[in-house]
């Protein structure tokens, strides 16, 4: 699904970003360019970062598995 479609960014992209370490909506715009454009894209890319982050396990405890 494209979350971008100024930019051609998809879901996808925006996965990989995040789980590369991208952490917000600016360092994910410079990365991709979702959002550079018109920024209509703006709040559903936020939602999605904050969504993936709260599934990724707490630093700590993935150092302790």
């Amino acid at each position: 699904m494209y979350v971008c479609l100024c930019n051609g960014v998809t879901d996808r992209q925006v996965r990989e970003a995040v789980d590369n370490g991208c952490g917000s909506v600016g360092e994910l715009t410079m990365r991709t360019g979702c959002g550079a454009n018109c920024g209509s894209c703006l709040e559903m890319a936020a939602s999605m970062i904050a969504e993936m982050q709260a599934e990724l396990p707490l630093p700590i405890l993935a150092c302790a598995a």
